[in-house]
């Protein structure tokens, strides 16, 4: 993106067009200084793409940094403010210039989705910075959602009161809205079929209006957009995605005014959908997860997409199961992933990074629109109590493990230094290291060293003894070590 940005009624203030620069400190626990030197030229380099206005290589060079060194602020706020920028420019693009450049790749209204998730982490990592605020007020007003960014803005002045930037986001976003969300109100409309969606039958809810014109509810329209790309009633093809189309705000008002006793039911409805409870989860059934794993999955089948954008507005969170192979039923037991990234692609399907958590055993399991959901008991193993002979055993044995782990680990990137995404696997495996004060899930993360097939992880998540599953997992390590040697 080599064109400078065109005016808005939102001009990004002085503040959020710059980036910072990444401080070359080695205070993070698992990473080496060669390894926080790579995030350092990846930062820097980021930062120079983003002052050329080359938007999507700093994007993907600040990604790269945080895969990494996940949770970093100044990458997540780089990297918030590179989506802020563009999504800007693309929103208020001039007509004639996408005569000449058809735009590709990701909607507006995806990227300022994506820099409001990174300036949301940056608030909770730095609560006292006027520019998180200033982040994340500004991909709201991207997304139009006016009321939430002036909220932001005031929690910021709270944080603090001498900001000039926060005042003056402040006041623009007063005289704007003044401007546009101007209501009358002459009587109450007569409640008809009009209000309803014509796939549900029931009250609009957070309803979307198609470019054709027809209205219907959010959830009702992507499900039935992830089987084809035409509207439901005329047919006519719709370029629009999951995620990225933005509520009917007026028409969402009207009716929450004058039904809100029906659009209270519908959204308690759509609220049972998205949180299915603590002990039941969403499964999608593809391999074996252990805990302490994190990697990329690409969700392209229709009833996936209705399950991770249900997941995405409810805790992020679901079951990776599978199907055993002597039974063809589901594997009794499985684990739960947190989605800690999420992507909508323009033809609709999902870019996820998935970070495995729990493991658990299936009670029963029933389909819910196309996808299994289970009920689940968390499983966990029988530690030896606090002081006891046995403790104190497994404590030697996690710190003896954890040595020849890291050793493991420090052939592996000597062997490797030639290879630049073999060496960035190892080092976001190594950042993945859980406390050694916690043995179960260091024996967990010890087993992800090591590639090993479907049925051993299986045999892992059954185990409920810590010790035995720290030996297999220095077995596994060398026999490794035997098969590199012998290539």
């Amino acid at each position: 993106m080599a064109s400078s940005l065109s005016p808005s009624p939102f001009s990004l203030d002085q503040i959020l067009r710059e980036v910072d620069d990444f401080v070359l400190e080695n205070k993070s626990e698992g990473l080496s200084w060669d390894t926080l030197h790579y995030v350092y030229e990846l930062v820097q380099n980021g930062n120079a793409a983003f002052r050329e206005n080359r938007m999507e290589e700093a994007i993907n060079l600040y990604s790269r940094a945080n895969n990494i060194k996940s949770g970093d602020p100044i990458i997540l706020s780089n990297r918030s403010a590179a989506y802020i920028r563009i999504s800007q420019y693309f929103m208020h693009r001039a007509p004639s210039s996408s005569e000449r450049r058809p735009l590709s790749g990701l909607e507006p209204t995806t990227l300022a989705e994506l820099g409001l998730k990174d300036a949301e982490k940056v608030v909770e990592l730095q609560s006292n910075s006027a520019k998180a605020y200033l982040l994340k007020a500004n991909a709201l007003l991207l997304l139009e959602k006016y009321e939430k960014a002036r909220d932001v803005i005031l929690s910021g002045l709270q944080v603090d009161p001498f900001s000039n930037s926060l005042r003056a986001s402040l006041q623009n976003l007063e005289r704007v809205s003044s401007s546009s969300t101007g209501t009358s109100t002459h009587g109450h409309p007569e409640r008809n079929d009009d209000f309803d969606c014509t796939l549900c039958l029931k009250l609009l809810y957070e309803p979307v209006t198609t470019p054709c014109g027809h209205s219907f509810c959010r959830s009702c329209l992507f499900q039935s957009m992830d089987r084809g790309n035409r509207c439901p009633l005329c047919r006519t093809v719709l370029f629009i995605s999951p995620r990225t189309c933005s509520i009917s705000v007026t028409l969402k008002n009207i009716i929450q005014k004058n039904f809100p006793e029906e659009y209270a039911e519908r959204k308690q409805e759509q609220d049972g959908l998205i949180s299915a409870g603590v002990d039941l989860l969403p499964l999608f059934v593809m391999d074996v997860v252990i805990p302490c794993q994190r990697f990329p999955l690409n969700i392209f089948e229709p009833r996936y997409r209705l399950m991770v954008r249900r997941i995405m507005e409810g805790n992020h969170r679901m079951g990776m199961a599978v199907l055993d192979s002597s039974t063809g039923s589901l594997a009794e037991f499985a684990c739960e992933v947190e989605i800690t990234e999420c992507e909508p692609l323009p033809d609709g399907r999902f870019y996820i990074e998935i970070e495995s958590r729990r493991r658990f055993r299936i009670i029963r399991s029933w389909d819910q629109d196309g996808y299994r959901v289970a009920e689940v008991e968390w499983i966990q193993d029988i530690m030896p109590p606090e002081g006891s002979s046995q403790r104190l055993t497994l404590q030697e044995l996690t710190y003896n493990a954890a040595e020849n782990a890291r050793s493991w680990i420090g052939k592996a990137k000597e062997a490797a230094r030639h290879d630049q995404r073999k060496l960035e696997r190892l080092a976001s495996v190594e950042v993945m290291m859980p406390s050694l004060k916690d043995p179960e899930r260091f024996s967990f993360w010890l087993a992800t060293l090591s590639n090993r097939r479907p049925a051993e992880r299986l045999d892992l998540l059954r185990i409920r003894d810590t010790a035995e599953r720290i030996r297999r997992g220095l077995i596994f390590l060398r026999q490794e070590e035997q098969s590199c040697r012998i290539q």
